[in-house]
């Protein structure tokens, strides 16, 4: 049953202030728009977690495509308060166990109404099924058609849905880095793409830069294959994309400039180390890597007598050495003042590897922090027997950087 509230802003934002402060909130849903951008339609609100820190990502659903902002719980608040009222003449709170609705009509009078609900577990699969359709890519943009992805109607093609699923999940990824990272987000970011391949995530970053943020970014593919890069340039050219180019090369070869985010997928053996250590070298605020081939550690290693048992058999031993070697990794990007997680990605298409480690410029470095984790990669390092990590002789090089 529906019951009364009382019925003014002030009312209605204190409802919102209680359900962030108890964690309750599920849902803000902003609705009858009546602004100047004519494709907008809504906005859904929703709380979550990136990189441990509590953030409100703002869905603004326009009628072709969707772009995600993401919002620390002041800031959202603030925005919620500057977008109903004047553009939005419809709020709907679901919180705990209450939903609440704020009307506004046209003469400008307010009305909330709300009632309790009751929690369903047979609505749990069409939440899923909503989630499961959200995307951070938009189907018509003209790039995914070009590559081969969708056809001449932006229908996409069946044999390309795994790589579809992957470049919104990349995508999804690098915008919840972006959003914790002190990256500013109103100046050029310049991206550097090694191993970019066919070019389908180097051409939707650009794209979810420069379409759906609306930011100036400078993205370079850099790819070994002289043919890959050509092919690349020519689909630039057609599509006029300006800010996206393709050259010849490799991440030992590239010469470093300004880099903001660093990208390496499928970056065999230490090539994800030297791809890590450009990262690093240019104070890149965003590096992703997604390694393969983990050759330089696994003769090093010796089995702690402990682990004998387990890693007599070669698959354990292989899958010990990958750990190692990527948790090494993880460690000295941590100790050079990046925030790091080491998380399962889809699958690329050359190889079955899933990982990414994926890696956010902290604001700044804490030197008693990174004298900790020294000490803990020299202890690992030990407890293996391990003598050289590609990845510290080159920082080593460099005096560190």
């Amino acid at each position: 049953m529906f019951h009364s509230a009382p019925n003014s802003f002030d009312n209605f934002y204190q409802l919102l202030a209680e359900s962030l402060e108890k964690s309750s909130l599920k849902k803000l849903l902003l609705s009858k728009y009546r602004g100047a951008e004519k494709s907008l339609q809504r906005i859904i609100i929703r709380p979550v977690t990136l990189q441990n820190e509590a953030f409100l990502s703002f869905v603004y659903r326009h009628q072709t495509n969707d772009i995600t902002k993401n919002y620390r719980y002041n800031e959202g608040v603030d925005v919620i308060k500057s977008l109903l009222g004047d553009d939005f003449k419809s709020a709907y709170l679901t919180a705990g166990g209450a939903e609440t609705q704020l009307e506004i009509s046209k003469k400008g009078k307010i009305k909330i109404t709300g009632h309790k609900v009751k929690e369903n577990a047979a609505d749990q699969p069409q939440q899923e099924h909503d989630r499961e359709k959200k995307r951070f890519v938009d189907i018509n943009r003209p790039f995914l058609t070009q590559l081969g992805v969708t056809d001449q109607q932006h229908n996409l093609i069946p044999a390309m849905s795994r790589k579809w699923k992957q470049i919104n999940k990349f995508i999804e990824v690098f915008s919840q880095a972006l959003a914790v990272s002190p990256q500013a987000v109103e100046q050029p970011i310049n991206v550097v793409d090694f191993g970019s391949g066919k070019g389908y995530l180097t051409f939707a970053i650009h794209d979810y830069l420069r379409h759906s943020l609306h930011n100036n970014a400078q993205v370079t593919g850099v790819e070994l294959r002289q043919s890959l890069a050509d092919l690349c340039n020519k689909t630039v050219a057609t599509l006029a994309h300006e800010g996206l180019s393709f050259v010849c090369g490799d991440v030992k070869t590239h010469a470093p400039k300004q880099t903001d985010v660093m990208i390496a997928l499928h970056a065999c053996d230490i090539a994800t180390d030297y791809a890590i250590h450009y990262g690093i070298r240019a104070n890149a605020t965003i590096i992703m890597c997604s390694p393969c081939c983990h050759k330089q550690i696994r003769p090093q290693m010796r089995s702690p007598e402990l682990l004998k048992p387990m890693l007599q058999y070669g698959v354990h031993m292989g899958q010990q050495a990958e750990m190692v070697t990527d948790s090494l990794r993880a460690l000295f990007l941590e100790a050079h003042g990046y925030t790091t997680k080491v998380f399962e990605f889809i699958s690329l298409e050359h190889t079955n590897k899933n990982k990414m480690i994926l890696a956010v410029k902290k604001s700044q470095e804490n030197a008693k922090e990174k004298a900790e984790i020294t000490a803990q990669i020299a202890e690992i390092k030990a407890f293996y027997g391990i003598k050289e990590h590609c990845l510290e002789t080159l920082l080593d090089e460099c005096g560190g950087s």
